[in-house]
């Protein structure tokens, strides 16, 4: 990428649970001002700032909106590196957004963050009302009226079982890297989950759409997660080792759709992995621990195929050869991922990218002598991917 090197220097988390009881200002508050500790700065050195912020699950199919993927994918035009748009692949668009700032010299020091609170259902105090929209818009049409209602069966049902039905992919396969992300856990002091499961603990949770379990899915929290970039000159200056960004993409395939997919299982992260590799001299064998947005277990499977950490088909027995665990081969999601720290929408990813790099700061999670990270956010229609240096 041209323009000056960018590096992340401050990283901060805000309080994190069910419920606190806090604003999305109050919880930005506390990211924001754990980073710029992190990185020794005050806010007089940072000029400029990037954020995603939503109250997770609200949007309305229902209402009239149209961007710039839909207009794209209408024209014709794509797959897009770019674009201005509100809908952004969770944490990776705002830290995109503060990179190419940075590099095109419009600010030096940016303030990236992702802000995420935990959506009320229904019966926990919110009313649905009685007069709301019951036609299906668009592409809604096609899937609506035969019972594909439940988002959760569009995002992780249907393309966990078509995954199956491929590549001869198992429950256990599933349950293997639910495991093995709480081994990682465990040793997390910041983990909402600790106590070790089995792959018996697995298989006695609940479905929430099959063949997905309530395992299988990440923890809806409040949150706030903040990272600081800014120029390798600047970043010197800081108390934190600088972390580099060596490559970034990011991908738009189709409208933001998850119901009319041409592909249900091979769509945006095969396009940005494409990308991302293309932007490096570095292979997936220089990659020393791996942090892929795991929003459904099913995600980490597509994207550890798309970017050629194994072969098509091949991510569940790669996991169950425990190449993912602790002293595995390629350490995934070394934090235990959101379905153990909760949804923060892949800011954590690229926190834990940073402490790893950084070395030290992990506790016995730390990968040895790690020095290239990689992390990713979101799937489907979008996407997003990083990768990150000590040097």
């Amino acid at each position: 990428m041209n323009g000056p090197r960018v590096a992340a220097v401050g990283v901060g988390y805000s309080n994190t649970g069910r419920r606190l009881g806090l604003t999305s200002r109050q919880l930005a508050v506390q990211a924001a001002t754990r980073a710029m500790a992190d990185a020794g700065m005050e806010p007089a050195d940072i000029d400029g700032s990037t954020m995603l912020c939503m109250v997770a699950g609200d949007a309305d199919p229902n209402l009239d909106v149209v961007d710039s993927m839909d207009i794209a994918h209408m024209l014709g035009i794509g797959p897009l590196n770019w674009w201005n748009s509100g809908a952004l692949p969770a944490y990776v668009g705002p830290a995109m957004q503060a990179v190419a700032a940075i590099k095109a010299g419009f600010c030096h020091t940016v303030l990236t963050m992702r802000v995420i609170r935990q959506r009320f259902s229904t019966s926990e105090g919110l009313e649905a009302t009685s007069n709301a929209i019951t036609y299906a818009p668009d592409d809604y049409q096609f899937v609506q009226p035969f019972g594909s209602v439940n988002t959760l069966l569009a995002i992780a049902g249907m393309p966990a079982q078509r995954y199956m039905d491929l590549y001869g992919a198992t429950e256990e396969h599933f349950g293997r890297h639910v495991v093995a992300q709480r081994e990682w856990a465990s040793h997390n002091p910041e983990a909402i989950f600790r106590e070790p499961l089995t792959l018996d603990d697995y298989f006695n949770a609940r479905y929430i759409t099959k063949p997905v379990r309530i395992l299988d899915c990440d923890y809806p929290v409040d949150s706030a997660s903040a990272v600081i970039y800014t120029t390798e000159e600047r970043a010197r200056d800081f108390a934190k080792k600088p972390i580099f960004v060596e490559a970034a993409a990011l991908s738009a395939v189709q409208e933001l759709t998850f119901e009319g997919l041409d592909d249900i299982v091979e769509n945006s992260p095969v396009h940005c992995s494409k990308t991302l590799w293309s932007r490096t001299d570095l292979k997936p064998a220089d990659i020393d621990s791996v942090h892929l947005y795991d929003g459904f277990s099913i995600i980490v499977f597509q994207w550890l195929e798309a970017l050629g950490f194994c072969g098509r088909g091949e991510a569940g027995p790669f996991i169950a050869e425990g190449n993912t665990s602790m002293g595995g081969s390629l350490p995934v999601n070394t934090d235990g991922g959101a379905c153990n720290v909760g949804r923060r929408h892949g800011a954590n990813f690229c926190i834990e990218a940073v402490r790893q790099l950084r070395g030290g700061e992990s506790g016995v999670r730390q990968v040895p002598d790690a020095k290239a990270a990689l992390w990713t956010n979101a799937v489907g229609a979008f996407s997003g991917a990083m990768i990150m240096t000590s040097e």
